[in-house]
């Protein structure tokens, strides 16, 4: 997975604008949904932030407050640099954060933990509470079927093939799995849960 985002940060960008591979797939209500979700982002408190596997940082502009930014990739990290630069970055390991116990106020994720397998995810929540009190989660809606945990083949502009682990949430699945919290946002295609 490492691999296949540090080779898609020049185009990564295309999912959320619905442009490129993705204008085909961008349907009724998704721009929307995602500005509504940005706003939900926005007006969550400012607060000394780690944004973990920030990427881009197409979502870690409307963070808040003090916000550094972390990332396994320097690809993602120089897109992220250009249009996130209020933003401190950091290269490192999600599962392994580089930083002191209790050196945040809060954890923020996008798009990142649904990727994590089983064991990767309690590493992930255990390095999250090490580090901050709040944990924000930010990512893809369960809509309309059941909850499911798929292996997807992804494909780039430059034609290349990736096969990636993807998991769906509601929010109430989601809260369950980090131990309690607010839904912040619910919608059709993505879910934000503080816990």
């Amino acid at each position: 997975m490492k691999a296949y985002y540090h080779a898609r940060a020049r185009e990564y960008d295309d999912w959320w604008l619905g442009r490129g591979l993705y204008t085909p797939k961008v349907q009724p209500g998704w721009t929307e949904e995602r500005d509504l979700a940005f706003e939900t982002v926005a007006s969550l408190h400012p607060k000394r932030t780690l944004d973990v596997a920030c990427g881009t940082g197409h979502v870690t502009r409307h963070l808040r407050g003090e916000v550094v930014g972390l990332d396994q990739s320097e690809a993602m990290l120089e897109v992220a640099r250009e249009q996130a630069a209020a933003a401190t970055y950091v290269q490192g390991d999600g599962l392994e954060l580089p930083v002191e116990d209790g050196s945040f106020e809060r954890v923020f994720t996008s798009h990142f933990y649904g990727h994590l397998e089983e064991d990767e995810r309690l590493r992930f929540l255990a390095e999250a509470r090490r580090v901050a009190p709040e944990l924000v989660v930010f990512d893809a809606a369960l809509h309309g079927g059941h909850e499911r945990g798929e292996w997807q083949e992804r494909v780039l502009n430059d034609g290349t093939r990736w096969t990636v682990y993807k998991r769906f949430f509601t929010g109430e699945a989601l809260l369950a799995e980090l131990g309690g919290g607010t839904i912040l946002h619910e919608g059709r295609w993505f879910v934000l849960v503080a816990a």
